[in-house]
């Protein structure tokens, strides 16, 4: 994990995200990981200016490991922050813990790549220049 920005979002976990084995399923996973990326893109950007100039975040990968089970009750924290940037995307690394703490035990891990989008051709752009300087500052340090 970087030393540098990295994005936190707490939530409980709910009956309704729980499978009929009694921990979240899959699939919810991957809904409370967007919904961080979704809290840390609205903290970077001004997404009603990034919509006005045609652009959308679009992704293209995710690979995911599950290492231990959440159930009803648990409380999660999603950490969120900027894994790498290529000529065209970027990667976000996410990792769900099973409370705050610093050494809270990890409970799923992410690596979602991304391309940023000309909504009108729906082609990926490159990330340079004022584009590449916004993302980079999400960059850990070190």
């Amino acid at each position: 994990m970087p030393g540098g920005k990295v994005h936190r979002l707490r939530l409980k976990v709910r009956g309704y995200h729980v499978d009929m084995y009694g921990h979240v399923n899959h699939a919810r996973y991957l809904e409370f990981m967007e919904e961080a990326r979704w809290s840390l893109v609205e903290q970077a950007l001004d997404l009603q200016a990034f919509d006005a100039q045609g652009r959308g975040f679009v992704v293209v990968r995710i690979d995911i490991s599950f290492r231990r089970p959440a159930r009803v009750g648990d409380e999660l924290e999603i950490r969120s922050w900027l894994g790498h940037i290529g000529g065209k995307s970027a990667v976000i690394r996410q990792d769900i813990h099973a409370g705050s703490q610093p050494d809270a035990p990890l409970v799923t891990s992410a690596e979602v790549t991304f391309v940023i989008i000309d909504k009108r051709s729906e082609r990926a752009v490159a990330l340079e220049g004022e584009l590449r300087t916004l993302f980079e500052q999400y960059l850990p340090e070190g």
